[in-house]
């Protein structure tokens, strides 16, 4: 059966477990190497990624080409406007196409049902780089980012401030398969939906304030307000301010917690340049996070984990 990776309950907390400890192993064994040396077994060597991009990308593109590289395999990297795709042939046609031709695929877009779409017509794996709904592959760099720090997730008393947006709704569905807590602080007519917050399995809340969320809080988390291609921006930005992570905020949560923050940052809107170039700031192995983690993604989808 086809591994795809469209959401975390696709594998589930057994597997998730078994990515992030490969992950930490492999980013631990390549400390110092050139970034473009393979790994010493390459796992997936002479396996080729598609990648496709209908929204911009620095992290995702990067990070994924570059997993692949270091699993020993290639990369193919097309944008949804220089592909067919972009002059009308279906998710599903261009699914079975691929298909004949890459070992697996990696779609980075908007609606969520063209992922579901590109699996269901995919005999390959499918990995979901990013949709409006989900955003899986953050949160597994999240997740490592927070056991490096030396963080136990079981227990873990996550903050989330400001959009209830796709980071959320995965950050919240992966509090249910890890058990760790989620309090997220948003804004009227800004919150995560019904369905989002059941995806944690009873892990989760939604709170008015910024305080509340953040007072005893092992990590503090945010996203930009305005997402590519959301208009209304003053609006939406005047109803956020109240949720900006700044110092005081950080003050609230536990003496050593951290901060995270998936990028790009508009410093000055959701969170000051004091956090987010501060002490307890992770940002920066987040970032390089993307990397390792979704080696590991990769590895499971093809039965290696």
């Amino acid at each position: 059966m086809t591994r795809h990776f469209i959401d975390l309950t696709d594998a589930g907390a057994h597997a998730i477990a078994a990515m992030l400890n490969d992950a930490m192993a492999r980013k631990t064994v390549r400390a110092g190497w050139p970034k473009g040396k393979a790994d010493a077994d390459a796992p997936l060597a002479g396996h080729t990624l598609a990648m496709i991009f209908e929204k911009n990308s620095t992290r995702t593109r990067v990070s994924f080409d570059m997993a692949i590289r270091q699993l020993g395999g290639t990369s193919i990297v097309m944008d949804a406007g220089s592909m067919q795709l972009g002059r009308g042939e279906s998710i599903a046609d261009t699914a079975r196409v691929l298909s004949g031709y890459v070992d697996a695929i990696m779609i980075r877009t908007d609606d969520h049902q063209k992922v579901l779409d590109m699996a269901a017509h995919a005999s390959v794996p499918v990995i979901n780089g990013l949709t409006d709904a989900s955003h899986p592959c953050q949160i597994m760099a999240d997740l490592l980012t927070i056991l490096e720090s030396g963080k136990a997730l079981p227990g873990l008393k996550v903050a989330w401030l400001g959009d209830g947006n796709n980071v959320l709704a995965s950050i919240m569905e992966a509090a249910g398969l890890m058990e760790f807590d989620v309090v997220a602080a948003c804004p009227q007519g800004y919150q995560p939906s019904d369905a989002d917050v059941a995806r944690a399995k009873g892990r989760a809340r939604v709170v008015g304030t910024a305080r509340e969320a953040a007072e005893g809080a092992d990590v503090i988390v945010t996203d930009t307000w305005i997402s590519m291609g959301q208009a209304h921006a003053e609006t939406k930005l005047a109803a956020m301010m109240p949720f900006q992570v700044d110092a005081a905020l950080m003050a609230a949560a536990k003496p050593d917690a951290k901060f995270l923050h998936c990028l790009p940052a508009h410093r000055g809107e959701e969170v000051t340049d004091a956090v987010i170039d501060g002490p307890q700031s992770l940002i920066w192995p987040e970032a390089e996070n993307r990397l390792h983690a979704q080696k590991s993604v990769l590895r499971w989808c093809f039965g290696q984990l």
